[in-house]
């Protein structure tokens, strides 16, 4: 009975060490492409906005961001909704000065700019 308790333990051990491993391999580019293609952006402009901020923020930094996003929907009238404008705007809301300015250079290198009441 002791021996297969400690293979109990060993297999949810590992089983625990797996969903962390597939959990962190989870690509930080794809997952901003969704969330913004889910807020009503294009899906070559959200993907593109994905890739430069994977490629120049660091976990940390993208962690942040998604954390001040989330925040600044909880009550708004339009959730389905999100303009280039309130990105930035969001993004500005993070203490670390790198992440407005690498959202402000995304959000321009991928056209969002030029239209900044629509989405992207």
């Amino acid at each position: 009975m002791t021996e297969y308790r400690s293979l109990s333990r060993v297999g949810l051990v590992a089983v625990g060490i797996t969903t962390m491993s597939l959990t962190a391999c989870v690509n930080p580019s794809a997952k901003i492409a969704t969330s913004l293609e889910g807020y009503g952006f294009q899906p070559a402009q959200s993907q593109c906005v994905g890739d430069r901020l994977e490629a120049n923020l660091s976990l940390g930094q993208l962690q942040q961001l998604g954390r001040a996003a989330k925040a600044s929907r909880q009550g708004d009238t339009t959730p389905g909704r999100l303009t280039a404008s309130d990105f930035i705007r969001v993004s500005a809301q993070v203490k670390d000065p790198k992440v407005p300015l690498e959202v402000g250079k995304a959000a321009a290198a991928c056209g969002i700019l030029t239209d900044p009441a629509s989405p992207l």
